[in-house]
């Protein structure tokens, strides 16, 4: 069963809404120094950054978000007015008529999606598990989505938003799609994300946005590198902090590719002639949180000199991420120092250069 939604009147000035509170979050960032380690003031100071993940902005200022299931990831928030409300560290965004106390998980796609299934639509954002109290004053959700629209080469009727039940997976079209989120009009809720439609045979690709990850993890003799290369999804990036910190392994602060990267591509994974590249091949896909992530291993020896990554599509020999890492990147660290706690937040994967970053969401607020 599909259901249609229509477009509310004057609704599209929430989603203007939505894109600047984003912008506002990220244009944060991007006012501070950004070369300095922000990790830095944590190891000398013991003062730690001042933005953090359990936040929404709403109308009235910053809302605070409760942890109340660290295991299953499962948060409480209160919204105590009308209005838009967005966390921006997964871009999820609620238009609420009143008060509300909405309840939010997250969940994998491979647990509840069949291998039919798996073959028909492509996985395009979070899998949230979503209940409100009470209900009926919740006008729109903004679900997020990793597709990127600018690029003009997918038709928004292949977006669906896919709701799980007992009865199995009922699908809706959202009321309408903007460049970072789909919109659901006065929603039903319960486990819930976005799918993207594959036409059979079409051989399309999906541009979707991207985002590489570099972890470093330092050795007497040698040094590893860990290098991922991901859907721009908050979500998977927190799952991968947490499970190289619990190795050690340091982020370091990269750009993302400037292109949108095509899903199910293959890439090619290069760099200095003395380094040693396992496996030299990675095929974008997406894992939900919690499912083992793919990526290259790279031993790079004794850190003397400048290194450089580079990420190459396989098909076209186009280059599509560079990245260099001096000795210099990596002195704010060593063995001895603590690991970064979990909660934290991360640079805006926007920002350009190198430096230490501690795990968490990315796109996160700054208290006021």
């Amino acid at each position: 069963m599909v259901a249609i939604c229509h477009r509310a009147p004057g609704s599209s000035g929430w989603g203007n809404q939505e894109s600047a509170q984003i912008l506002e979050s990220e244009d944060t960032f991007l006012e501070e120094e950004t070369l300095v380690p922000l990790q830095a003031p944590e190891l000398f100071s013991g003062v730690e950054p001042a933005c953090h993940n359990y936040l929404f902005l709403g109308p009235e200022g910053n809302v605070d978000i409760e942890l109340i299931d660290k295991s299953e990831s499962k948060y409480s928030v209160h919204f105590p007015m009308a209005g838009f409300y967005l966390w921006p560290a997964t871009r999820l965004g609620f238009l609420v008529t009143a008060a509300v106390t909405v309840r939010i998980a997250f969940d994998s796609w491979s647990l509840h999606m069949k291998l039919q299934q798996e073959e028909q639509w492509m996985v395009a954002g979070p899998l949230f598990d979503i209940s409100v109290e009470p209900e009926g004053v919740i006008a729109e959700i903004h679900l997020p989505h990793i597709i990127s629209l600018p690029a003009n080469e997918v038709d928004m009727s292949w977006f669906h938003v896919a709701h799980f039940k007992d009865e199995g997976m009922i699908l809706e079209a959202p009321a309408r799609v903007e460049p970072f989120y789909a919109v659901l009009e006065n929603p039903g809720f319960s486990l819930m994300g976005i799918l993207l439609r594959l036409a059979s045979g079409t051989g399309v690709s999906v541009p979707i946005t991207s985002t590489a990850l570099l972890y470093y993890h330092l050795h007497p003799k040698d040094t590893k590198f860990h290098l991922y290369l991901i859907p721009s999804d908050s979500l998977l990036t927190k799952a991968i902090d947490e499970e190289e910190t619990k190795f050690h392994g340091v982020r370091l602060q990269t750009s993302p590719p400037v292109d949108p990267l095509y899903f199910a591509s293959r890439y090619i994974v290069s760099g200095s002639a003395h380094l040693e590249i396992i496996p030299e091949e990675l095929k974008l896909s997406y894992r939900s949180p919690g499912e083992i992530q793919v990526f290259s291993k790279v031993y790079a020896g004794k850190i003397e000199e400048t290194i450089e990554l580079e990420v190459t599509e396989k098909r076209h020999k186009t280059l599509v991420w560079r990245t260099l890492v001096k000795p210099v990147d990596l002195q704010f660290h060593t063995p001895s120092s603590p690991s970064p706690p979990s909660g934290e937040c991360s640079v805006t994967p926007n920002v350009r250069g190198m430096g230490l970053i501690s795990g968490g969401f990315e796109g996160c607020d700054v208290a006021q």
